[in-house]
């Protein structure tokens, strides 16, 4: 018996959808198993990208170094991975303490973090530093400790794990970078330069170690909404109006090391017309952020 006419577009949604949730199903077991036994480093690993970077892999099998700047906090998050975990699938995480602030330190940092396992597979790095200000409100100090976290820090340990992913031929640096490190809004000038100097050094960095088999990726995200329900209504890529949830940018993390994707842009519609603005009409881009600095929702929107 022949379905209805009417039948027929709801029964192709319903199949639609099925095919996409098996589909994301796979896609996040191969993640997993992509990472287990791999040594993973994740800067920043108490903020809530990185606790949520810490939950996925841990569960994956991988062998995390978690770098912070709080021993306490660094604890908890210890306590909370061990706890109950299976020990015969999971390993218990190194602590390393990490200030990118104290650049004097990252020597040593670099020494203790790389001597954890002898090697580094996977660098995840997800520290950043935020300012809004007008930019004649901003000491050099604090374009400096900006810098220093944002830029010095991420680009000194990248180095620091270079030299045996090249011997060994192999490894992943991943940056979570800011959709500011290709669009400059108002009131981020110290922010902003500082999200372009990184994204310019890992893009550099991406061609300069291709040779020898180092992936390079850098993820570049809306603002992070810590606020956002863990389970709101379906959306790509796990976006809303208001920002993007940590656990749908660790999910994306995953697939990135997964599937050894290069860049990633994780933002609702109106950045990305804004990128295409600035890219081809550069004065009228100009004219429109001049005559929007004074409305602070466009800015909310954009950041």
């Amino acid at each position: 018996m022949a379905l209805p006419t009417v039948m027929v577009l709801p029964m192709l949604i319903v199949v639609a959808a099925g095919i996409y949730y098996i589909y994301n199903e796979i896609i996040q077991y191969m993640s997993k198993s992509m990472v287990k036994n791999k040594v993973v480093v994740i800067t920043d690993a108490v903020s809530g990208v990185g606790s949520e970077c810490a939950h996925h892999f841990h569960k994956g099998g991988a062998r995390l170094i978690l770098c912070g700047a709080s021993w306490d906090k660094m604890e908890s998050l210890y306590d909370t991975l061990t706890s109950g975990a299976d020990p015969r699938v999971t390993f218990p995480p190194k602590l390393v303490l990490l200030d990118f602030s104290d650049m004097d330190s990252m020597p040593e940092v670099v020494n203790e973090v790389v001597e954890c396992y002898g090697c580094v597979d996977i660098l995840v790095c997800n520290s950043s530093m935020k300012l809004k200000a007008p930019v004649h409100t901003v000491s050099l100090e604090m374009d400096r400790n900006i810098m220093d976290i944002n830029y010095f820090g991420p680009s000194t340990l990248a180095k620091g794990v270079l030299p045996a992913m090249m011997s060994r031929r192999s490894g992943h640096i991943l940056l979570v970078n800011s959709i500011q490190g290709r669009l400059a809004i108002p009131f981020r000038t110290s922010y902003s330069a500082s999200k372009h100097a990184v994204q310019a050094f890992f893009d550099c960095l991406r061609a300069e170690v291709e040779e020898y088999g180092i992936i390079v990726s850098t993820i570049s995200h809306t603002f992070i909404n810590a606020a956002l329900p863990s389970t709101p209504p379906a959306k790509p890529q796990g976006l809303s109006t208001f920002g993007v949830r940590p656990a749908d940018l660790a999910n994306e993390i995953m697939r990135t090391v997964s599937r050894k994707k290069k860049e990633v842009l994780l933002a609702h519609p109106i950045p990305w017309v804004a990128l295409y603005l600035r890219s081809f009409f550069p004065s009228f881009f100009f004219a429109v952020v001049a005559a929007g600095v004074k409305d602070s929702a466009m800015a909310e929107q954009m950041q």
